[in-house]
């Protein structure tokens, strides 16, 4: 049964409002490409406002501004309970609108819900340093919030990817304005509902849905907004550069694309491994940008391996999500089902070994095979493009040495990870490996506490723990003379 759709406008100064120009937009699900909602499509007029509602509460005098760090902290806090209450509610319809697992939308809303009480519990733990400066002054430091925000989110994990971004935002006392992605703008505006049940004031929080061309080019050169915090492609993350310099320079944090190794030693525990491995490329089908889409398993257990992570994904069921048993459900949207079956296509004539999977399932909805290719070499397609579909690349490595000069041989950085018993290993992988978060023995692990981030053109900045909130802050230096006598 479908989830309800209770909010499709846009949602400026804790208003639902109609877009300025009467347009709207159709919202599908993936499990059968069939109409969810129209949704009010904003543009630059929608956008004006929202930035306009975030400028006038992020005013000195504004009730925002002049709110005690704690109180703030208490009303993400709060933001917290009510997404846990409306957890239930708030995973069928992300995973109605992007197909995610009812499952495992469940499990990453629970993890949510864990960020956005650490992130409360961070509002009133923003602090400067004194200095020991020389000559007769006295300087210190204050963090303060860089201003109004915009946050452009993207589709495969919109409710975790906003309550991160609007809450570390919030604690660090900014405001912002917040563009869903035009594929799943459904959970955002149910979230803006719970911000302000939670009594967030007007004019905090805004969400303007719409697309790119328009109310996120709109949003990126806005001289009015101080910082953009943009997760999605590489591609448009440089274009978020480019803008953010055109009418004033916007502070920006970016978390874009990802091809990440992942390292099979030969003593590494293959009981481990093996699921862990396929997790990592398979789950939420192969969309997250921290995908193992780069499996390098040493030449002493490759055989051994291989055998064994095919075994596994015949076994993984694709479906309707909304099934408890299913593991896999579809792509977003014929587009992304259509490029991941190009690639496909791609390693086969390449010379790739495609072992398992590999074709569309049925014909209704967009669903493809869990799919496995073994023999894969560096200079592949599959091997160096970032694919976002369940397709696992097995390459063959022999040394420690050449396996990490061969990750690092690639424009990405943003995560990566090893399998081994041996310390020695797994000191020498972290240290040289490019990468912003390394996992050992384990992967797609997360804590509320850590930062996330990537290396190269997988990103610049940190989000997640105290790095994320700081990052909402500017540094302001302040040195007040002494008498030189007492």
């Amino acid at each position: 049964m479908a989830p309800q759709i209770k909010y499709t406008k846009l949602f400026i100064d804790n208003e639902w409002v109609d877009a300025k120009s009467g347009k709207t937009f159709e919202t599908y699900t993936p499990h059968d490409g069939s109409v969810i909602a129209k949704v009010a499509e904003g543009d630059k007029a929608d956008i004006d406002l929202a930035v306009a509602a975030a400028k006038r509460a992020f005013h000195r005098n504004s009730e925002w501004r002049q709110m005690d760090a704690s109180q703030r902290g208490e009303i993400i806090r709060k933001f917290g309970d009510l997404v846990e209450r409306d957890l239930k509610y708030l995973a069928e319809l992300e995973s109605y609108n992007n197909g995610m697992v009812l499952a495992y939308a469940s499990l990453f809303i629970g993890s949510a819900v864990n960020n956005i009480r650490y992130i409360a519990a961070c509002a009133d733990k923003i602090k400067g340093d004194t200095i020991a400066a020389d000559g007769e002054v006295f300087s210190y430091t204050l963090r303060q919030p860089v201003g109004v925000c915009g946050l452009i989110l993207p589709w495969n994990g919109p409710i975790f990817l906003f309550a991160n971004k609007v809450c570390t935002a919030l604690a660090a006392g900014c405001t912002v304005v917040v563009k869903p992605a035009e594929q799943t703008p459904l959970t955002a505006l149910a979230l803006a509902a719970l911000l302000a049940e939670a009594g967030v004031p007007k004019g905090v929080v805004n969400v303007v849905n719409g697309f790119g061309p328009g109310a996120g080019t709109s949003l990126t050169h806005h001289r009015d907004v101080a910082k953009i915090s943009f997760t999605g492609s590489v591609e448009v993350g440089k274009l978020i550069q480019q803008a953010a310099g055109a009418n004033n320079l916007k502070r920006i944090t970016l978390e874009l694309g990802g091809k990440s190794p992942l390292v099979i030693m030969n003593d590494a525990d293959l009981n481990l491994a093996v699921p862990v491995a396929a997790n990592g490329v398979f789950f939420h089908q192969g969309q997250i940008c921290i995908a193992a889409s780069r499996l390098f398993v040493q030449s002493g257990i490759y055989d051994k391996f291989v055998e064994a992570a095919v075994n596994y994904a015949k076994g993984i069921k694709v479906g309707n999500p909304a099934d408890p048993t299913t593991q896999n459900g579809p792509q977003v949207d014929g587009e992304m089902m259509n490029k991941v079956l190009g690639y496909i296509e791609k390693g086969k004539k390449e010379g790739a070994k495609l072992l398992c999977g590999g074709n569309r399932i049925g014909t209704t909805g967009y669903y493809i095979q869990p799919t496995v290719f073994a023999d894969v070499t560096d200079e592949m397609t599959i091997a160096k493009e970032e694919i976002f579909g369940p397709v696992q690349s097995i390459l063959k490595f022999d040394t420690l040495e050449e396996v990490i000069d061969r990750a690092n041989n690639i424009n990405y950085g943003l995560a990566a990870g090893i399998f081994t018993t041996n310390v020695n290993n797994v000191l020498q992988f972290a240290k040289h490996v490019e990468a912003g978060t390394v996992w050992v023995n384990t992967y797609l692990a997360f804590t509320p506490q850590s930062p996330f981030g990537g290396f190269k053109d997988s990103g610049l900045g940190r989000e997640n723990g105290m790095d994320g909130v700081l990052a909402f802050t500017e540094v302001k230096n302040v040195v007040v003379s002494l008498p030189k006598k007492i």
